[in-house]
């Protein structure tokens, strides 16, 4: 991971953040409770929760085309 670029980075973060948030969601609802954390912790600023879930989808797709990332082609000697 340190040959990525800050962008890489952030994205893999997000994924997790996102991958975590997901599996809580679900087994929130197995149980009967809502344990979306993202909504827990900015539910009263529904923009800013809204921008944290278009990060978090950017990140999902940079990811699904990560070899299109500069920083991987640097690496890859492209």
């Amino acid at each position: 991971m340190e040959n990525r670029c800050t962008a890489c980075k952030a994205a893999c973060i997000l994924v997790v953040i996102g991958a975590i948030n997901w599996g809580l969601i679900g087994v929130g609802g197995f149980v009967g409770s809502d344990w979306n954390v993202v909504h827990m912790l900015l539910g009263t600023w529904p923009k800013v929760e809204w921008i944290v879930y278009i990060l978090v989808g950017i990140a999902g797709i940079m990811k699904l085309f990560g070899s299109r990332c500069p920083c991987m082609k640097k690496a890859q000697g492209m």
